[in-house]
């Protein structure tokens, strides 16, 4: 089924699951040229990781091309027939490009020290300062040729070529090169005799992608069919192995430009690999938790290289654990209990020990970042802002540290938890609710906040919880056609509000991780029609605009990065639980 669907390499990279190697289509940015390039997505999102250009010739020259991207396999076609190449991550760390009838050039993105040095054993190293990483080029068949003239303590430049035949005008037969990434120690020769066909390889991958599609979560509807087929593939293309600061297989961002994992995102990718693969999705779920500081605080970001801890994200964890223990009693089982226990309870403890200066009870977040929605509009003015969301996120995840407590045989505990959780819920709606909405205010003067956000609304994932008449405010202003609810899912800024931009990043555009909290909280205070309507609108744009890292409230568009991974998860999530089935 894979070789029938294609992805545009403009905007979806070439990648397979457990592999740091992509490749992207890159903008021009000043002395790199725009075009097709190999890179490595190790390190994080502060450079590119272009390693080599990527360049169909013939003749000697450059040959426009054509880009066919599969999960399986990615063919550069030639213009007017000149050729093709195609490229295969046949293993994790290697990639395998044929050429016919044309040759492939490699053209490399060099740094200070960079350099290509020739093997006693007829390969090639090139050894990569600029990503870290080194890679063994090695010809399979064809001729291979290397233009890498020293100039002092580096390659002055590197452009390494692969062709049919003993020259590059022999069109008779085919040509074939390995690249393998590594860091330190170089990989063994492997014949050409002993390596498994290219088309072999092709069919391999094909299957593996076939075996997760088929794990993914269902579509309900025909028509989002094809949308979930491209979410499966950025979810399972998008998963690097453990390396480095990386404890466990994790599902990053994207492997466009938001390669890391934060620490609210890994929770929806938890989320929608929940139902069928339990391990990975526990993996998603506790890999923060694997990093977390001794004073209870988790990095905002991790990477394989380092882990950034100047903020951190909202506390969802609580809520996701028991998202997916309501799904799958395989999160019950007490080992998987006993292990989140601790770190869960201290994660939660930080929140109200370190992030409450003005000692009133009610914790605060110090910046934008540390509440996910970096520039919402209750962030306009400096100083830590105490937003009602982070009371109801923590109000939940007390409770369900009252029942993991409760099950690992700690009454006296789960009693402690359930009595914070009550206390925080009455000083949440004391401190908050004024007027008949939530406010957020500035922590000190409580002052209420600018703007009119969607963030304040978030305590409806509080739902039966919260007293009759703040619930169904609530609905009504998140269900408002004016204000919040538009055509294609929740705007985060209100569409009357004089800050909403419409591709102001968290100033009006759609976000997948509100709409999937949105919606549970619908669904937790009776609202399933809102919440369906809800999951359908958004579904129906994802599948028209793609896995976009947010969307255009009022027309749906894409923007930003349009292959996210959370994006991609609930999609899939919202698509299985809540649109329906058509009618019979």
């Amino acid at each position: 089924m894979s070789a029938m669907i294609t992805f545009d390499i403009q905007h979806i990279p070439f990648s397979r699951f457990g592999s740091f190697l992509t490749v992207s289509h890159l903008p021009q940015n000043g002395k790199r040229e725009e075009g097709l390039y190999l890179r490595t997505v190790r390190g994080g999102d502060e450079t590119s990781g272009a390693v080599f250009r990527l360049e169909l010739v013939a003749g000697g020259e450059v040959v426009p091309y054509s880009v066919h991207s599969a999960p399986s396999s990615l063919t550069l076609i030639g213009e007017g027939g000149q050729g093709k190449a195609e490229l295969c991550l046949s293993e994790p760390e290697a990639m395998r490009i044929r050429v016919r009838e044309a040759g492939i050039r490699l053209t490399l993105v060099a740094g200070t020290y960079d350099y290509v040095l020739p093997r006693q054993d007829g390969r090639y190293e090139v050894n990569h300062f600029t990503t870290e990483m080194r890679f063994m080029l090695t010809s399979l068949q064809g001729k291979l040729t290397v233009d890498a003239p020293w100039e002092r303590s580096r390659c002055k430049y590197a452009v390494v070529e692969c062709f049919p035949g003993g020259d590059k005008q022999d069109k008779a037969a085919e040509a074939e090169l390995m690249l393998e990434e590594y860091r330190i120690e170089p990989p063994s020769i492997r014949p050409f005799e002993s390596l498994v066909s290219f088309d072999e390889a092709a069919a391999s991958v094909e299957q593996e992608f076939a075996v997760w599609l088929d794990k993914s979560l269902p579509a309900a509807l025909e028509e989002l069919d094809q949308a979930r087929i491209l979410a499966a593939y950025i979810t399972w293309s998008c998963v690097v192995p453990e390396a480095g600061h990386l404890s466990r297989p994790a599902m990053y961002m994207s492997k466009n430009w938001m390669t890391n994992i934060w620490s609210w995102d890994h929770c929806f990718n938890a989320m929608a690999l929940a139902a069928n693969q339990p391990e990975l999705a526990w993996d998603q779920f506790m890999i923060m938790f694997d990093k977390q500081d001794e004073s209870g605080q988790l990095p905002d970001f991790v990477n394989d290289k380092y882990a950034l801890w100047n903020c951190c994200k909202p506390p969802i964890h609580g809520w996701t654990l028991r998202w997916m223990m309501e799904r799958n009693e395989w999160f019950s089982h007490a080992d998987r209990l006993r292990e989140i226990y601790g770190p869960l309870a201290q994660w939660s403890k930080w929140w109200m020990n370190c992030r409450d200066d003005d000692r009133d009870g009610i914790p605060q977040y110090n910046h934008g970042n540390d509440s996910g929605w970096d520039n919402s509009t209750i962030f306009r003015s400096v100083g830590p802002i105490e937003s009602p969301d982070l009371s109801a996120y923590l109000t939940i995840q007390f409770e369900v540290l009252a029942e993991i407590a409760d099950q690992l045989g700690k009454p006296y505990e789960a009693q402690k938890w359930r009595n914070a959780a009550d206390s925080l819920l009455g000083r949440m709606l004391e401190h908050f609710w004024h007027d008949g909405q939530f406010k957020a205010v500035r922590s000190g003067t409580h002052e209420p906040a600018q703007g009119d956000s969607l963030i304040p609304f978030m305590p409806i994932l509080l739902g039966d919880r919260l007293p009759e008449s703040v619930r169904q405010a609530l609905v009504k202003a998140v269900a408002d056609e004016e204000r919040f609810f538009s055509p294609n899912g929740f705007a985060t800024e209100s569409l009357n509000s004089p800050f909403y931009e419409p591709d102001g990043y968290w100033l009006g555009p759609i976000w997948a991780p509100v709409m999937m909290l949105l919606i549970d909280g619908l669904q937790r205070s009776g609202e399933r029609g809102v919440a369906q309507e809800a999951a359908t609108r958004f579904c129906r744009m994802a599948a028209r605009s793609g896995m976009a890292e947010n969307f255009d409230a009022q027309t749906g568009c894409g923007l930003r990065d349009r292959a996210f991974t959370w994006t991609s998860s609930v999609f899939l999530i919202l698509a299985n639980e809540y649109v329906m089935q058509p009618a019979q």
